[in-house]
């Protein structure tokens, strides 16, 4: 009987002792399955942050090229734009017969480099040639700076703004798109038109030199308007320009050469 009840209480230790062996496992293995959980939310945060952060950096995405508050030809209510500072700013959308339907060419002069040689196109882009003609008949782009230069993926100089930072325009955005490619491939030296993201009618004196090839990926508005092209000089703007880099030495910023532009003829 003695060794019966020694058995019994050897059997119960054992007992115990799986059931607390048993206890762990099953801790450990609800912490492995936490921890994984918790790796692949993570996980997805961290993709969706780097997603993010590449639609910002190329604008619409970023990396189309865009302004970031151009004032609005039909704002929101109670939304009035700051008038521009500029003496020959327009404030209403000119009409796009002013582009007469037809190609214009001319020069655009950038101080310390020679002057690129430009053709718009008034069929394809009526509305798009009717502002940049407008504006430059005003005389708005004197003096105004090339504020943005893109280096990866997205190669691109943007111009046309007073303010210098990418704020700013004449007293009034206008849309639709016109004439943007399909396939969101804008061929080396595109004269295009910069927006918000999602807006296609946040247009207005901004616009973007594409200096190389390049695939812009379209947003909920579509593309960017080609309203005409570079016909000779990038190569001077290459290296007066483009070559020097970014002031903070990143992909996406002002350029390290100052770039103003010194005035724009077209006839």
């Amino acid at each position: 009987m003695a060794r019966i009840a020694g058995q019994d209480r050897e059997g119960r230790e054992r007992l115990k002792r799986y059931q607390a062996r048993q206890q762990v496992h099953d801790r450990q293995v609800g912490r492995r399955s936490r921890d994984n959980v918790i790796a692949v939310i993570v996980g997805i945060l961290i993709i969706a942050i780097a997603v993010g952060a590449q639609l910002l950096y190329f604008g619409a995405g970023p990396g189309a090229p865009e302004p970031k508050a151009v004032p609005s030809a039909s704002p929101a209510p109670g939304d009035t734009p700051a008038p521009s500072d500029t003496p020959a700013a327009l404030t209403r959308v000119p009409d796009p017969t002013l582009s007469e339907n037809r190609t214009w060419t001319g020069q655009l002069a950038i101080d310390g480099i020679e002057p690129l040689s430009i053709e718009l196109d008034g069929a394809a882009a009526p509305q798009a040639v009717a502002s940049f003609v407008s504006l430059v008949q005003g005389g708005f782009y004197e003096g105004t700076s090339c504020h943005r230069l893109t280096t990866e993926g997205i190669f691109v100089l943007q111009c046309g703004d007073p303010a210098g930072d990418g704020t700013g325009g004449p007293d009034y955005r206008f849309g639709p798109i016109e004439n943007a490619p399909a396939d969101d491939l804008y061929p080396e030296g595109v004269l295009a038109m910069a927006r918000q993201g999602g807006d296609a009618e946040s247009q207005g004196s901004q616009f973007f030199i594409v200096y190389d090839e390049s695939s812009i990926p379209s947003d909920a508005a579509g593309g960017y308007t080609v309203l005409g092209r570079v016909t000779g000089g990038l190569d001077g703007l290459r290296t007066g320009v483009v070559d020097g880099g970014t002031e903070d030495g990143r992909p996406d910023g002002r350029p390290a050469i100052p770039a103003t532009i010194t005035g724009i003829t077209i006839e």
